[in-house]
């Protein structure tokens, strides 16, 4: 049995991962989806002072107050920022309780970059632009760019909360050797292709060690395409 701690990326939550918790249980594996500070039923917590390794230290907190072994630690598109950091500290540790890493249409940063490294320039600009205009928080886009639509892009509107953003550019530095050891996963999702992960995908089909899958579907497959996601998480166990 392995222990999958999953976290979302930007505007989301722990509720954005429910189609895919049931499942994952079911298949006899505990599993955990995080709330990060400022996001999701935790928004309220939302103050300008937020940083990446706020939400860092929100998933190494449930790593340590579980006392999860076996991890399978799969970040979203920014959760992919949160899960390397959280690899950092956990590769550290003598014995690891990290056992895979799993970037679902995430971020892959390389020491010393940040969530916006890699982002084109025309969606940096317009990220810092309505950042600021919003409290340093970024305001959720419609679903429709994840190729979500009907009752699920509804669902979505209803759910999705401004984003803290004081991270967008702050580097992120680990240990790249450590970090390299780490069975790792890519799960590419590919129509609609997400723009800010484009990089991403280029990235991963060229460093080795990697094992690249990919999904026919928009940026958010836990929503869109649960069962494959599923199916693919659980390789991953």
């Amino acid at each position: 049995m392995s222990t999958f701690v999953l976290v979302h990326g930007a505007w989301g939550g722990a509720w954005i991962w429910r189609r895919v918790i049931g499942p994952l249980r079911a298949a006899g594996h505990e599993v955990h989806a995080v709330t990060l500070t400022g996001d999701g039923d935790r928004a309220h917590l939302r103050r300008p002072d937020i940083s990446l390794q706020t939400h860092i230290d929100d998933v190494l907190g449930l790593v340590d107050a579980e006392e999860l072994r076996d991890v399978v630690l799969v970040g979203h598109s920014y959760g992919g920022m949160v899960i390397t950091g959280a690899a950092d500290v956990l590769t550290a540790r003598a014995p690891s309780p990290l056992r895979h890493l799993v970037y679902v249409d995430a971020m892959v940063p390389l020491p010393g970059e940040g969530w916006g490294s890699g982002h084109p320039p025309e969606i940096v600009q317009a990220r810092l632009a309505a950042a600021e205009a919003h409290g340093n928080a970024l305001p959720p886009p419609d679903p429709r760019d994840f190729g979500i639509e009907g009752a699920d892009r509804e669902w979505m509107l209803r759910r999705q909360v401004p984003h803290p953003f004081g991270m967008y550019r702050v580097p992120l530095q680990f240990d790249g050797e450590r970090w390299v050891r780490v069975p790792r996963t890519f799960i590419d999702c590919s129509r609609p292709a997400y723009p800010t992960i484009d990089a991403m995908r280029t990235r991963v089909r060229e460093q080795p060690g990697w094992r690249v899958v990919e999904i026919a579907t928009g940026h958010c497959p836990m929503v869109s395409t649960p069962a494959e996601l599923t199916v693919h998480l659980l390789a991953c166990a």
